[in-house]
């Protein structure tokens, strides 16, 4: 599980979003952004959760925020899922995990009895000056909008 906490500098990122657009966190100097990762594009949870910040992200812009989801899709499969979903914010593919380990939300899951590699549903709260202000790690997808804001 990952071993940022509120008031750690975000680790420097850079990856492509579903479009093959280049982000980093550069991009967001100056501005409020909420980082979230998860699973996988498509499967039940994720797709819960995505929805959520998607009907709230009228309430997280006008507190200021930028929403990026990240998983290890490929650009096709977030860009499916973008679509399909209507989100109005990027969705990284981050194929070859470089955002995922230096987020450190890779590691050993669980799931019906069986261990696996996989990546952590974690949300990152990151200030105007890239300080991490909140770490959620337990994530109720109806309500993550609620959790962020709170």
């Amino acid at each position: 599980m990952t071993t940022l906490k509120p008031g750690d500098k975000t680790p420097n990122f850079s990856a492509t979003d579903e479009q093959g657009n280049t982000i980093s966190l550069k991009d967001y100097k100056g501005k409020k952004l909420v980082v979230f990762f998860y699973p996988a594009a498509n499967t039940p949870t994720c797709t819960v959760e995505a929805c959520n910040l998607r009907d709230h992200y009228k309430d997280l812009a006008e507190k200021g925020y930028e929403i990026l989801g990240v998983s290890a899709d490929t650009e096709k499969k977030q860009s499916n899922f973008k679509k399909k979903f209507k989100f109005q914010y990027p969705l990284l593919a981050d194929v070859d995990k470089s955002v995922i380990e230096a987020f450190g939300v890779w590691g050993p899951k669980k799931f019906m009895g069986r261990e696996y590699e996989g990546i952590h549903r974690v949300t990152f709260v990151i200030n105007e000056n890239g300080v991490i202000e909140k770490v959620i790690d337990k994530v109720k997808a109806k309500i993550h909008a609620e959790q962020i804001l709170e």
